[in-house]
């Protein structure tokens, strides 16, 4: 019989986190090397060297060292999951909205993740009962502002009866894994700074390593270690030197300073802030991350005349106990199309294609070409392009390591704008990939989408806002030139990537644009969720769908599989930006429908269909802008700033892109009230996910603002009229 954990009432404090469960059927559990009291948090090296004898936990985000994300349970597979009654066990209600990131990770019978703004929960993963939950009061005005990419977080790391969480305001806190009680916090960047950290601590050696972000606005990247049991700094290390004039920390510093010109770069910060990929390797004892964009993005802004910047866009190894560097691979020397190395990167050992055994890195980044290292050496194996659309460069000279690239991509040396596919956001950005040893694939969340890239002219530094030096409206004009690409997004699918051949083996369409993060599992099984709402397995082998279920909200965290109760249970974080095409929603604490589902087979719970009784949803409101009366040299300079602060929510040109959370601008009352405009761009609404923009912003910059979207709001009106009058 169904059981309601938590009542839906408004009011009420429970309706924090509302669950829904069935009961368990109890069946022989599978053997496991050893029992851990439940909410112990037991998780130490040896355990995750061993993650494959208890296939049923998943210690870690990447489940293991390797960070494959790939599961030995079999129970559920490719022959059975159409004839199992695959079905929802339980799921809780999520109390934040935007972006939910996380993966779950599953320890001794308690699943921890976190959400939106830093909040950590702990399951009874039986039950579905919510056992505690952490709040670390991120300041949600300040922070909000300076969060380039939404206030994500990606989950949580387990170690010797703790759990460990980088929180968005810089912070890495210690918790208590059976009571969530707080044991020690200590701060990782500067305080008041534009740093924020969205990535999951990597832990091993009884330390915590974690990175952090920024490379938008003003900031220096750099790592750092943190002794598990103390939160006492260990090491730093750099991504990018800094005034020459007082010194380098180190070696790795100084020759990475002659790669770069003039004094603008350390000024600004240099950027390179490591923001989510950390993989520890104990073959080597090395840690490897990636590193993101240059600060500005436009390299002639900072670094006249160009260099390869070292180490931005790279795959760096250190050791682990020192923090000494070991070695570096620049995937993109010189990057200024913001493609970050921040993305996944996995450990294999592979057969590669001289018959050789190799242990070697994985990765494949935004810029489109599949990276395979040694991990011993950096030692460069192969670098096929794994998107035959990606433009700025046509291949890796394997001799050089280097791109050879397209003569007309670098716009801010020739001064003039250019497409250039992918866009920032990449062909594969943070989502999780997965490799399956057994087919020998692995599985990508691809994106496709172009953009035109353009130098800022006559920049200048921004003490509170964004430092990219890009002009966001420069090269319009280019897509409107016979043969140009689509602007924007264009295509993703799923791609089964053959790492040793260098070749694709199947891909999956979506049919709703976007991202999700990606599964595999011992049962010729990958399991992603999609932006059409649904939760899909599909045969790792062929890519033939065999089994969904509906989310009732887009989908971009990467599944977690564990086994409760005898049976193999996957779980799911749901909720992104907007709901799918046709989706109402039905959740009292979030506008997007954000949840934790949790399926096993005999599952009968089901999603609610409409929000709780007494509730209800406004209803859309018409586009009814005021008239224009700004003249062109306001709305040209709302426009900038718009694409400067606004567009990365709101939507490119007043636009919000498909499952944006932010409001479409063009249909809101403010536009006929600029006094209540400005208290809300100055945080009026922070409490309500808005952030405070008022240390940010130029004096005059929200009233130009205002004056560039009432006219987009204009230009729709009058599309939808035409439209309506052609009918």
């Amino acid at each position: 019989m169904r059981r309601y954990l938590m009542a839906l009432a408004v009011a009420a404090p429970a309706l924090l986190a509302s669950c829904h469960t069935e009961a368990p059927v109890k069946t022989a559990e599978a053997a496991a090397p050893m029992k851990h009291e439940m909410g112990a948090a037991a998780v130490d090296q040896q355990r995750l060297l061993n993650a494959d004898k208890e296939p049923g936990s998943w210690l870690a985000a990447g489940r293991d060292y390797n960070e494959q994300r790939f599961s030995p349970l079999k129970q559920i597979d490719d022959k059975n999951i159409g004839s199992i009654n695959l079905g929802l066990s339980w799921y809780a209600d999520i109390d934040t909205e935007r972006g939910q990131e996380s993966t779950p990770v599953i320890v001794d019978g308690v699943m921890y993740l976190t959400t939106a703004w830093s909040l950590v929960k702990a399951y009874d993963v039986h039950t579905g009962k919510l056992l505690w939950e952490y709040d670390p009061k991120v300041d949600r005005e300040k922070k909000g502002a300076d969060a380039c990419c939404d206030v994500v977080n990606r989950g949580v790391a387990a170690w010797h009866g703790k759990i460990y969480l980088g929180a968005l305001d810089g912070r890495l806190i210690a918790l208590d894994g059976k009571t969530g009680k707080e044991v020690w916090s200590t701060w990782t960047v500067p305080q008041d700074s534009h740093y924020t950290i969205t990535a999951v601590p990597r832990i091993a050696n009884g330390k915590v390593f974690i990175g952090n972000a920024g490379a938008e606005y003003d900031v220096r990247g750099y790592v750092s270690a943190y002794d598990a049991e103390t939160g006492k700094l260990d090491w730093k290390w750099y991504t990018v030197p800094g005034d020459p004039s007082k010194g380098f920390e180190n070696k790795a510093m100084e020759r990475a300073a002659k790669t770069w010109n003039g004094d603008k770069y350390w000024q600004l910060g240099g950027g390179g802030t490591v923001w989510d990929t950390f993989v520890y390797d104990p073959k080597t004892n090395m840690v490897y991350f990636g590193t993101g964009n240059g600060l500005s993005w436009a390299q002639e802004i900072r670094s006249p005349g160009g260099g390869d910047n070292l180490y931005v866009s790279s795959i760096v190894a250190l050791d682990a106990d020192t923090g000494e560097y070991k070695w570096h691979y620049q995937e993109t020397p010189g990057d200024e199309w913001d493609y970050d190395n921040t993305n996944p990167i996995m450990l294999a050992d592979l057969k590669w294609r001289d018959g050789q055994m190799r242990h070697v890195v994985m990765q494949a980044p935004k810029q489109g070409f599949f990276y395979i290292l040694d991990a011993k050496t950096g030692k460069l194996l192969s670098a096929d392009k794994y998107v035959p659309e990606t433009n700025w460069a046509d291949h890796i000279d394997l001799k050089t390591g280097r791109p050879v690239e397209n003569p007309k991509a670098r716009y801010s040396e020739s001064g003039k704008p250019a497409i250039i596919i992918p866009a920032a956001l990449g062909m594969h950005n943070w989502h999780p990939m997965a490799y399956s040893p057994l087919t020998g694939y692995v599985y990508i969340p691809i994106t496709i989408s172009s953009a035109a890239y353009g130098a800022q002219k006559d920049f200048k530094y921004n003490p509170n806002g964004w430092n990219t030096g890009m002009d966001f409206t420069a090269g319009a004009s280019l897509f409107k030139q016979p043969g140009a690409p689509k602007q924007g997004n264009i295509t993703s699918y799923i791609l089964a990537w053959d790492p040793v051949k260098g070749k694709e083996a199947f891909r999956i369409p979506n049919e709703e644009y976007g991202a999700s993060g990606l599964l595999a599992t011992a049962g010729n099984l990958i399991f992603s969720g999609n932006h059409k709402g649904e939760f899909v397995a599909y045969n790792a082998t062929t890519g033939e769908r065999l089994w969904s279920a509906p989310t009732g909200a887009r989908v971009v965290a990467a599944p977690a599989t564990f086994e409760a109760d005898g049976k193999q249970q996957i779980a799911i974080l749901v909720g992104a930006r907007g709901l799918p095409p046709g989706q109402k929603r039905t959740s009292a604490v979030s506008a997007n429908n954000s949840r934790i589902l949790v399926f096993a087979s005999g599952g009968t719970a089901s999603l609610p269909t409409a929000m709780p009784a007494g509730l209800s949803v406004p209803t859309a409101a018409k586009i009814n802008p005021p008239l224009l009366t700004a003249n062109n040299e306001t709305v040209a300079g709302g426009e900038q700033a718009y694409g400067q602060n606004c567009a990365v929510c709101h939507g490119r040109n007043a636009v919000p892109a498909a499952g944006a959370t932010a409001p479409d601008l063009r249909y809101s009352g403010l536009l006929r009230d600029a006094a209540m405009f400005k208290k809300v761009v100055d945080g009026e609404r922070a409490a309500q996910g808005m952030p405070s923009f008022k240390a940010i912003l130029r004096d005059g910059d929200a009233d130009n603002i205002m004056a560039y979207v009432i006219k987009r709001a204009n230009d729709e009106k009058a599309a939808q009229e035409a439209a309506a009058a052609a009918n």
